[in-house]
């Protein structure tokens, strides 16, 4: 799982260079540096949840779902910028919102792996 997991970090670092580079070049591009934000972040974060996973510093179950939880709700909320810059339509209705949402629970559960590891 922790392969699978940094190998997605992997491709949303490189998506999130990308698109900060399409954004640096394109005009009206502030959705495209949003979306590689949020994947540079999160791609980070999924770095960090899996190193403390591996170092048993994190609950196993709850770490796990906040890593999967990152790597989906940046897909979301990147994917569906992207897709209004560059197909003028969203990926379904509050696709992005949606996206937030889940990383921001994404974090809360970080916050609860951790306090129920230390228990």
């Amino acid at each position: 799982m922790a392969r699978l997991l940094i190998a997605l970090a992997g491709l949303m670092g490189a998506a999130g260079v990308a698109l900060a580079a399409a954004a640096a070049h394109g005009t009206d591009a502030s959705r495209l540096a949003s979306a590689s934000a949020m994947l540079l972040f999160h791609a980070t974060a999924i770095l960090a949840v899996t190193a403390l996973l591996a170092r048993g510093l994190l609950h196993g179950g709850i770490g796990l779902i906040a890593a999967f939880g990152f790597v989906i709700g940046a897909a979301l909320f990147a994917g569906d910028l992207t897709l209004r810059q560059y197909a003028g339509h969203q990926l379904f209705p509050m696709a992005a919102p949606s996206g937030g949402t889940l990383m921001i629970l994404s974090w809360l559960a970080v916050t609860l792996a951790a306090a129920v590891k230390g228990k």
